[in-house]
């Protein structure tokens, strides 16, 4: 940071403004300077200004003002004022007088920096304005002319869509020349050039070229686009060129150049039209298809035939609610198909491509069969119903509906089909994905064939996209939830579709039901609108890229060093990438024999060798393209004695001395305040610092003060008191320093320094003003809302910091969100913004930053939850239901567009024929979409409305066609029996009996029930009637209850009939007289008679069953045999049967079966058995050893194991020997035998036991020895291993 005492400030307390003024009038400029007695020039077009009859020049203290009379157009120019070191600039807008032609002069400026920018220009080609007739190029002060009128500044609205007014501009007037609009023809070169002066900079200025609003065009160098920057050193002015290589046709659009130089911006706005050239006769189509090769070969470059396009208004279709996909193939092209698949949901598009074609294939024959065949093919969506009907020739003729070649039988609800004269219907329910397929009707040896295709219900997206803040070169991933999985989405930025390009700039990734787009790095042309959409809606979400910040590791600090010594400044920076460049008070240092200058990662480095005298000074290091530096100072420590007077009085060198005007310093808080106070004196003199009082008023030692409420006194080079830790005063030859670390709000005030020594004494005073960043402002409040937009409005900061308010930034959040997007970059000054480009129905928070010329503030608390939404469409299909002389019932159905906030209720309205006063039908709202209003008066005529309400309040409405007159209207009664009411209905005895049927008939009609021709008693069934409905209740059904009921609705002496047969069935009685007739080998004849009662219905069959007389368990024979006799066969010899049988009808079995009387035995055979013989096999076997014993050498006192196995039948005698000798019976080993495996255990063994062991297997087919040999080691004692160690 730079010092606080060497920061620049502006000459003027007050700047005049851009005014507008007419023809013939006066108009008065007003400048306030700093300083009382500082000079004042004029200028227009950066030419001076002299008084006389048409510029009037005034000087009173520091209040200076321009007056120019009897304005003309010529007077229409750019103005400066200028003192000391700052110069502003202004505009004169002159407009014509009211009723007179508006003409733009001839130089008049451009538009002013405060304008809103035009909005980014589309890339693709547009057809240009036609272009201005060539005239002399504008001044360089001066933008290029047009016909449109000037906007003042201040009445342009702010818009979120346009970009807001860049107040960073301080109208500093770095160009000395601006870029100006321009014209080129497709294929030629155009260079824009900008100049600054770098007199009164500190820094080298940085520009920027932008296309539209963000496009920055560094990064686009290249083929056709290059920039160019030179500097003269003895006019000091730097020359910025933008140059156009080949223009095309969609370069044109608005362009935007900007230069800063540490605390100073200026920018400026041209545009660029590019015209296509002029055809010329004889035009050769095969040229329009060029390719764009710079090396003129035939088969270089790219093809570009844009030439051939032109642009065509955009057509808006209205698109079909429910739109079927077959007449949108047939009338569509191939090359559409995929598009029109994915719109309206089919997944299979292979498979119906393959049908459609075998379709076309088809011709169109005429029937003897059908007079009207079906359609080539049906849409429905699933689960909804879908009913074909095809027209017969023969009414009589019995038909057959097939599904993919099978016949289709009717099962349940899901298929009916019914006969209605010649017409003949298919009605499928429920309509799933399996039943898309081909249906075909068969009459007699005549077919038609239709496609049913089955539209899948749309894809949701479920969670939406959220917006992302990220910094260029960063990883961003957007991602969405569909509520199915493997569904397709299709992404798009700013209205283009994304594709997979050969950079892999963008990837897509699917997991299950999410979907994620993943762009690797982002930069700055990234940001945008991204927008997700499946067939059932879209989310959007906006990607903001921003420049990462600058970090400083470690800052470069004061060095003070003695003659032909080395001085080295040295910093580190959190970018290696990032250049720089090192300044010697405000001049760049180039390196030399005595200066280097290294950049080694990280870290920059200047070196100074053999430093001298002219050394000493400011240093500052400048990172390229960042607005920020790093100071020091270097102090040279001169050791030559010089021989001056022994006494000479103090004296303290300052520009400006406290005794004639106070001098202000500002500092920023939380940087360093320095006060370097240059003094003179011998002998060396003691330096007093106080605050809060004159340095008049401070005495000599000894003496009291009224007291200043602080002091610092250095006396020799050394601190006599000190009375802070964060200052810091210090002293050397010739100088006096004054330092606070941090400065503070509460540091802000007036310091005094009083220099004393024997000869005498001097004082000088220093105002020190601390500024900050704001207060943050007040909590934003939400006026209104709209669809996608809110008005929020706030309250200043309580503090400004110490510098104006220069304007505001806002931030917008989602609800459930915890990343903020901020709304604009530049500064708004107003305190009410309307915040645009929302989502509706999405829950927002917002917040406020202020600005002034040191930073942000911190930001507000954010405003209370809010939700952007916009009233609904106006109900629709509002009709009449029914009416009577005092009540009306209404109907209608949702509006078409409800939006994503659920609707509050609709509000239904009345008024008489001849009045405007609409009388509310209700208190409140209804959620239904019908109404009875009652307690009308017969014979008005009222006109009805109905209005949708929501939260942003009621919608259009919609009203009837012409007012209804309230009286009954006589309609003649009819019965509307229900399709399973048409034939015989069944119920089961004990079940209850429901039966609805509704009537139509006013007034309200007279109902008769009669069961068989006598009147129904409301003992046997109840009856509940009302105005549309009548009810036939019995809550226990009988066999009684049978029979046929007849219904009979009357009014007056018209009247309609039904009947409806009702069929109570039961369980059957057993069947009766089972016997058996006859009983040979295993096969038993029984015979029996039906049963006397069939439980009211057909008997479909008997269960014959069989049971052994020995268990009585009994087995099903027979099950729904429908005969009266029956052959039961495979019965067990030996076994005597008894048999019964159960009748079988629609309700089951019978309680009680039937059994036999007597019983069927099976007789036995006679027959002996002779077993086979056998030969006994012999297993015997010898004993075998199949593993031998193994020669073994063990440690004495560590008991073993010797180990073998045998086999043998029968199971051999096994003995032990040592040396020949049984072992036995000896307690010291013990033999075991597991599985034929032989184990001889010898416990503890000693060096005696060493020897040859045998072990010997024998049984009656022989014997087999097998034999080992064993050592037995004797332990080594501790001791001698010990020696041997």
């Amino acid at each position: 940071m730079p010092e606080p005492v060497k920061k620049t400030v502006s000459a003027f307390a007050k700047k005049p403004k851009t005014q507008e003024a007419e023809e013939g009038s006066s108009v008065l400029f007003e400048a306030e300077t700093e300083k009382p007695d500082a000079k004042v020039k004029w200028q227009c077009n950066s030419k001076d200004i002299a008084t006389g009859a048409k510029y009037v020049m005034t000087a009173a203290g520091n209040k200076h003002s321009l007056s120019i009379k009897a304005i003309t157009k010529e007077d229409a120019n750019v103005y400066a004022v200028i003192a000391g070191g700052s110069k502003v600039k202004f505009d004169l807008k002159v407009v014509s007088k009211p009723g007179g032609p508006v003409q733009a002069p001839a130089d008049a400026p451009g538009k002013s920096d405060v304008e809103p920018e035009k909005a980014p220009a589309d890339p693709g080609p547009a057809p240009p304005s036609d272009p201005a007739p060539p005239t002399d190029p504008a001044p360089p002060a001066a933008a290029p002319t047009g016909e449109q009128p000037v906007v003042p500044a201040q009445d342009a609205p702010p818009a979120e869509d346009a970009q807001p007014p860049d107040t960073r501009q301080d109208l500093t007037g770095l160009f000395t020349e601006k870029p100006t609009s321009g014209n080129v023809t497709v294929g030629e070169n155009i260079t824009f050039v900008a100049k600054v002066c770098a007199e009164s900079l500190l820094k080298k200025p940085t520009i920027k070229w932008f296309k539209g609003k963000w496009m920055d065009l560094a990064s686009k160098s290249g083929k056709h686009l290059q920039l160019k920057e030179t500097y003269d050193r003895n006019t000091k002015v730097y020359t910025f060129e933008m140059q156009i290589i080949a223009a095309k046709a969609n370069f044109t659009g608005a362009y935007r150049c900007e230069v800063a130089s540490r605390d100073k911006f200026d920018s400026c706005n041209f545009d660029l039209a590019v015209h296509e050239a002029c055809a010329t006769e004889g035009f050769d189509i095969r040229t329009a298809f060029r390719r764009t090769g710079a090396d003129g070969k035939e088969d270089s470059g790219e093809l570009d035939f844009s030439t051939l396009l032109k642009k065509r208004e955009a057509v808006q279709v209205n698109a079909e609610p429910d739109s079927d996909v077959w007449n949108i193939l047939c009338s569509a092209p191939s090359s559409e198909y995929e598009k029109i698949a994915f719109e309206n949901g089919i997944t299979d598009l292979r498979g119906m491509l393959k049908r459609l074609k075998k379709m076309k294939k088809k011709e169109e024959k005429k029937s003897a069969a059908f007079t009207k065949k079906l359609d080539p093919a049906y849409q429905v969506k699933k689960g909804h119903k879908i009913k074909l009907a095809i027209e017969v020739a023969n009414p009589d003729v019995e038909v057959k509906w097939l599904k993919n070649g099978v016949d289709l039988l009717p099962t349940g609800s899901k298929y009916i089909f019914e006969s209605v004269g010649n017409m003949r219907y298919l009605t499928i329910n429920h309509c799933s994905l399996a039943d898309d397929a081909a249906y075909s009707c068969v009459v007699g040896e005549e077919k038609c064939t239709t496609e049913l295709f089955v539209q899948e219900p749309p894809v949701t997206i479920v969670k939406n996209l959220e917006d992302q803040m990220v910094m260029n070169g960063e990883r961003v991933e957007l991602m969405c939830e569909v509520s199915e999985e493997g569904a397709n989405v299709r992404w798009e930025k700013d209205g283009v579709e994304l594709t997979r390009d050969e950079s892999f700039k963008y990837r897509f990734k699917k997991d299950g039901c999410k979907h994620v787009l993943i762009i690797n790095e982002a930069m700055k042309e990234d940001c945008g609108h991204y927008k997700v959409k499946t067939n059932g809606g879209e989310s959007m979400a906006e990607i903001l890229v921003q420049e990462k910040d600058l970090e400083v590791y470690q800052s470069i600090a004061d060095l003070t060093v003695k003659a032909k010594d080395q001085a080295v400044f040295k910093c580190e920076v959190s970018d290696e990438k990032v250049r720089g460049t090192w300044y010697k008070n405000g001049v760049e240092v180039k390196p030399d024999a005595r200066v280097n200058i290294t950049h080694i990662g990280r870290n920059h480095k200047l070196t100074i060798d053999d430093v001298k005298p002219e050394d000493e000074g400011d240093y500052t290091f400048v990172p390229d393209g960042h607005a920020f530096n790093l100071s020091a100072k270097l102090n040279f420590l001169d050791v030559k004695i010089d021989f001056v007077p022994r006494q000479d009085p103090p004296k303290i060198h300052l520009d400006c001395m406290g005794r004639t005007s106070d001098s202000t310093i500002v500092v920023v808080a939380g940087n360093k305040l320095r006060l370097d106070v240059p003094i003179t004196g011998d002998p060396a003199p003691t330096v007093i610092w106080t605050k809060g009082g004159k340095a008049s008023s401070v005495k000599a030692d000894g003496e009291e003060t009224e007291g200043p409420e602080s002091s610092w006194t250095l006396k020799h080079g050394e601190v006599v008191t000190e009375g802070d830790s964060r200052v810091h005063v210090e002293t050397t030859k010739g100088h006096c320093i004054f330092t606070i670390e941090g400065a503070e709000r509460q540091d802000e005030g007036l310091y005094s320094v009083v220099v004393r020594n024997p000869a005498g004494e001097d004082t000088a005073d220093i105002n020190v003003k601390v500024v900050d960043v704001p207060d943050p402002p007040q909590t934003p409040r939400v006026l209104s809302v709209g669809e996608d937009s809110c008005v929020v409005q706030w309250d200043p900061p309580l503090f400004d910091g110490g510098q104006p308010i220069i304007g505001y930034v806002l931030e917008r959040k989602k609800k459930k969100s915890y990343r903020w997007m901020r709304l604009n970059f530049d500064p708004y000054t107003d305190t009410t913004f309307e915040a645009k480009r929302m989502i509706e129905g999405m829950e927002y928070e917002m917040r406020v930053y202020a600005v002034n010329g040191i930073g942000m503030s911190r930001h507000s608390p954010a405003s209370q939850p809010f939700v952007p939404v916009a009233p609904t469409s106006e109900p629709i299909g509002l009709c009449v239901d029914d009416i009577s002389d005092t009540t009306i019932s209404l109907k209608w159905r949702p509006p078409e567009r409800i939006g994503s906030v659920e609707l509050k209720g609709y509000g239904v309205e009345y008024c008489k024929e001849g009045t405007d006063e609409w009388i509310p039908a209700i208190q409140g709202l209804t959620d239904r979409t019908s109404l009875m209003i009652r307690d009308l008066t017969t014979g008005d005529k009222l006109q009805f409305r109905v209005r949708a309400f929501n939260m942003a309040g009621p919608s259009a409405a919609s009203t009837l066609a012409q007012p209804v007159t309230i009286r009954e209207i006589m309609q003649r009664p009819r019965i509307m029996i229900p399709r399973n009411l048409r034939q015989t209905f069944v119920k089961t005895v004990g079940e209850t009996v429901n039966l609805m049927i509704k009537f139509q008939g006013k007034p309200r009609p007279k109902v008769i029930w009669s069961k068989d021709g006598e009147p129904l008693s409301p003992t046997f069934a109840s009856v509940r009637n009302s105005e549309v409905d009548t009810i036939l209740f019995i809550r226990k059904t009988e066999r009684t209850h049978s029979g046929k009921y007849d219904l009979q609705v009357q009014i007056e002496n018209v009247e309609d009939k039904a009947s409806i047969t009702l069929q109570v069935v039961d369980l059957p009685g057993a069947p009766e007289a089972l016997k058996i007739t006859d009983v040979w080998g295993f096969n038993v004849a029984l015979e029996w008679k039906p049963p006397k009662d069939n439980g009211n219905c057909e008997i479909s069959g008997y269960t014959i069953q069989k049971a052994d007389k020995k268990t009585m368990e009994w087995f099903t024979v027979y099950e729904q045999y429908r005969r009266t006799n029956c052959v039961a066969s495979d019965l067990i010899m030996g076994n005597e049967y008894v048999f019964r049988a159960f009748a079988i009808n629609q309700v089951g079995l019978s309680l009680e079966p039937c059994n036999t009387t007597d019983s069927a035995y099976i007789q036995k055979t006679a027959m002996e058995y002779k077993p086979p013989s056998y030969k006994d096999h012999d297993f015997s076997q010898a004993p075998k050893f199949t593993h031998p014993l193994v020669n073994r050498s063990i440690i004495a006192g560590y008991s073993t194991t010797l180990s073998c196995s045998v086999r043998g039948s029968p199971k051999p005698k096994v003995t032990w020997f040592k040396n020949k000798m049984d072992i036995s019976n000896e307690a010291k080993y013990r033999m075991l035998c597991r599985q034929g495996v032989l184990t001889l255990e010898i416990r503890k063994p000693c060096t005696f036991d060493g020897g040859v062991y045998m072990c010997r297997a024998v049984n009656d087919s022989g014997e087999d020895i097998v034999e080992c040999k064993l050592e037995v080691r004797s332990q080594v004692p501790k001791e001698e291993n010990k020696k041997e160690d």
